[in-house]
């Protein structure tokens, strides 16, 4: 892969918007992605395997968790710098991404919002700071976009429970030492647990054979008659209010990951077809090119308008899960389009590892399925803006 040349588009002048910390942190992110991720990411992804030695670069930027506050660990920033951060990841690698969103929006996050002082202290820390990672068991093999049907079980056993199931396609499972897990008690109420590597009867197989999010670890969560102290089940929630809360902060990071994506196979198409000289001169004077070039630019400046103004409703905790819904969708759909176009106008040369399209090609086809289809995002605002469920 040619060495990482990334220029940030920014067609509408954003960074107006932002502030001095905001820029900081972009320019702290980046410059680490570019010193240390994107030589090595090429390599990672062709063998399957995802680079863990990244894993304590990130926790000293603060890529976990960003928005938890200081005394439980995390950075205490805004929710516009979580976005930020997640759409520097992206803008590398989907899978990294994952990796810090997981460890953010679906462990950190309901630990923060839903657990007890004790589960607090005892965790957040050193998930904060990467010494820990975590999982988020939901989706199960039979069970994706409908979780409230979900088969994993526990029933009580007096001072803790005993829990039977399993998940699958769950990030960072192979390596993760702490899973937090939905399952439904005996009256079929769903209720959040942290379980930890180790547990008896605890396994994470790993999930082969991808196409996509090579560079990401994917694996399963099998429960074997676990035992699972009551401590620590999450005490502030039931529900399925609990899992779509913590998938509302994903989607979240989401929004802004995937249009990192769509940015750098943008800034990559821009940069080649001005070098690729066909017929006398460069790619980038046929009316064709310069098509496809605008409407990347156009489609990457309406989301970015768009998870800014996602962003500032979120720090001041009135975005809808509709919103973020929209945004989500609307970032995938982008990028997976973006993707295609930019790896038409590279030609053969866009299939190699040369370049990062393929590969962001590949991997938005995991981001526009998981935490909430394509289609399953669109049901959503349909519902919001008529008042009808069609789900059911």
């Amino acid at each position: 892969m040619e060495k990482d040349l990334y220029q940030h588009p920014d067609y509408y002048l954003l960074d107006e918007l932002l502030t001095d910390e905001h820029k900081l942190i972009r320019d702290s992110v980046r410059a680490y992605v570019k010193k240390e991720i994107s030589p090595i990411i090429e390599e990672y992804a062709q063998n399957a395997a995802f680079p863990e030695q990244i894993i304590k670069g990130l926790g000293e930027l603060g890529c976990f968790g960003p928005f938890v506050p200081q005394k439980y660990g995390g950075a205490g920033l805004d929710y516009i710098s979580y976005g930020i951060m997640m759409q520097e990841l992206e803008r590398c690698d989907s899978g990294v991404r994952s990796t810090a969103s997981v460890q953010g929006s679906l462990v950190m996050f309901p630990i923060y919002k839903f657990g007890s002082e004790e589960q607090k202290a005892k965790y957040l820390p050193k998930l904060a700071t990467g010494e820990w990672m975590g999982c988020f068991g939901l989706t199960e093999p039979n069970h994706g976009s409908d979780p409230s049907s979900m088969e994993t079980r526990f029933t009580d056993a007096g001072d803790h429970v005993i829990l039977n199931g399993a998940k699958m396609w769950i990030s960072n499972a192979p390596f993760a030492q702490v899973a937090v897990v939905w399952a439904k008690n005996e009256q079929g109420e769903i209720h959040g647990m942290i379980l930890e590597r180790g547990m008896e009867g605890f396994t994470t197989p790993e999930t082969h054979g991808k196409w996509s999010l090579r560079a990401s670890a994917t694996g399963e969560l099998v429960f074997d008659n676990v035992k699972v102290p009551k401590e620590n089940i999450l005490p502030g929630v039931k529900g399925l209010k609990g899992p779509l809360t913590c998938l509302s902060s994903a989607r979240y990071g989401i929004a802004w990951g995937a249009l990192g994506s769509a940015m750098d196979c943008y800034d990559t198409a821009l940069r080649y077809s001005l070098q690729r000289i066909q017929f006398g001169k460069p790619i980038a004077a046929f009316q064709l090119q310069q098509k496809k070039l605008a409407e990347m630019i156009t489609e990457i400046t309406k989301a970015q308008l768009l998870n800014w103004r996602l962003g500032v409703l979120r720090n001041d905790d009135r975005a809808t899960p509709a919103q973020i819904s929209m945004a989500k969708r609307n970032s995938c759909h982008t990028a997976v389009t973006i993707a295609r176009e930019a790896r038409q106008m590279l030609g053969g040369m866009g299939i190699t590892g040369e370049f990062s399209i393929m590969r962001h090609m590949m991997n938005l086809e995991s981001v526009i399925t998981y935490e909430g289809t394509h289609d399953i995002h669109l049901l959503i605002t349909g519902m919001d803006v008529t008042g009808i469920n069609a789900f059911k």
